[in-house]
């Protein structure tokens, strides 16, 4: 479910060259915390442990590896920050690795491509400073069309790129995963340190309008 959105009509989008995250804000006084930007209920559902049930895994090397596909990392940038609250860009792509190589039981003669990508996220925060994270990735292509290979390796690093950057947001993103014990990754039934909230089953909370007050 989405969380709650204020009524924005007819709000002005925050400026394309803001003023530095760094500036401090003269109405806050020196010492006490600046302002995050999120509603209460945006910062509990950036809080909540990761739901294990949309953790998967896949072999890499002699072992076994935790992620979360690309579809669930929207969805949740969708729910938390809103459709029109988060944007991403990708800064640079490139192509690293192009080699023939057989593919399959059959042994086809086939390519394997591999691209790199460096993807930039920003999310609106009420009316403050827009937050931008970014990250790189890799893809990687197999297939007996070359331009196939090419488009699932540059697909493939972009989601990973975009993934690396929403994971600074917190668990729902992937965070908890790089925790061996995994320890803010949440059961089904119930377990695991921190609120129990699903990760995509959660009640929609509100997202504060910008220059608002926050609840």
């Amino acid at each position: 479910m989405l969380i709650r959105t204020a009524d924005r009509s007819g709000e002005a989008l925050p400026p394309t060259a803001p003023e530095s995250a760094s500036t401090p804000n003269p109405t806050t006084p020196v010492g006490q915390a600046q302002p995050s930007g999120f509603s209460s209920e945006q910062l509990a559902a950036l809080a909540a442990p990761l739901d294990r049930a949309n953790v998967r895994q896949r072999e890499q090397g002699r072992g076994r590896v935790s992620y979360l596909e690309g579809w669930q990392v929207i969805a949740q940038a969708n729910r938390i920050f809103g459709f029109d609250g988060w944007q991403r860009q990708t800064i640079a792509v490139r192509c690293v690795a192009q080699a023939e190589r057989p593919i399959g039981r059959e042994q086809k003669p086939g390519w394997g491509v591999t691209y790199t990508a460096w993807v930039r996220v920003t999310v609106i925060a009420g009316g403050l400073t827009p937050l931008v994270r970014e990250g790189s990735g890799a893809g990687h292509g197999i297939d007996v069309d070359l331009g196939q290979a090419h488009e699932s390796a540059l697909k493939e690093a972009e989601t990973d790129a975009m993934k690396r950057a929403l994971m600074t947001f917190g668990n729902p993103f992937g965070l908890a995963l790089y925790d061996k014990q995994q320890r803010q990754a949440s059961t089904a039934g119930g377990q695991g340190e921190g609120p129990q909230r699903p990760a995509l089953q959660q009640p929609p909370a509100s997202r504060p309008a910008p220059g608002g007050p926050r609840p």
